[in-house]
C-alpha cells in the first residue's frame, strides 16, 4: 500500500444511526442510562426527542473505517475523545487523514487523525490511530 502524510483515509458512512441498535447495545452492555433508549430523558436534557448513541458504537464506526482501509487486525493504537453526542437518525461519516508514515521494528505504520463528522466542521468524536500498513 502506497500512502504518505496528508493522504485521506477512505471514509466509512453510517447512513442513519438507528435507535434499535442503541437499545440492543444498552442491553448487551447492561447500561442502565435511559439516554440510550428513552426519548423523554434526552428531551429533558435539551437534545429533543432523539436518543444518544453509546460511545462504543461511535468508536466502532471508526474501527470499521480503519479495517476497511488497512484490514482487520491493523489497528495498533486508538485514542478517542467524545466532545459531542451522536444522536439517533444522524448521518455519520468516519473520516481520517494520515499524519505520518514510519517504520518500527520492520513494520510500516501510519499515524492518523480520525473523526466522526455529522456535517462539515461538526465532529462529535475525534482521535488518533496508529495502523499497521499492509505489505
Amino acid at each position: 500500500m502506497s500512502v504518505k502524510a496528508g493522504d485521506p483515509i477512505p471514509e466509512w458512512l453510517m447512513e442513519s444511526v438507528r435507535p434499535e441498535r442503541m437499545r440492543t447495545m444498552a442491553a448487551i452492555l447492561r447500561d442502565p442510562n435511559p439516554v440510550h433508549w428513552d426519548r423523554s430523558s434526552c428531551d429533558a436534557l435539551g437534545y429533543g426527542k432523539r436518543t444518544i448513541n453509546q460511545g462504543p458504537l461511535g468508536l466502532s464506526y471508526m474501527v470499521n473505517m480503519l479495517h476497511a482501509w488497512a484490514g482487520p487486525g491493523s489497528i495498533k493504537r486508538l485514542v478517542m475523545t467524545f466532545p459531542k453526542v451522536v444522536l439517533d437518525e444522524d448521518r455519520i461519516h468516519a473520516r481520517g487523514t494520515i499524519t505520518a508514515v514510519r517504520e518500527e521494528d520492520g513494520v510500516r505504520l501510519a499515524d492518523c487523525d480520525i473523526w466522526l463528522e455529522r456535517e462539515p466542521g461538526d465532529r462529535p468524536l475525534v482521535g488518533t490511530a496508529t495502523v499497521v500498513l499492509p505489505a
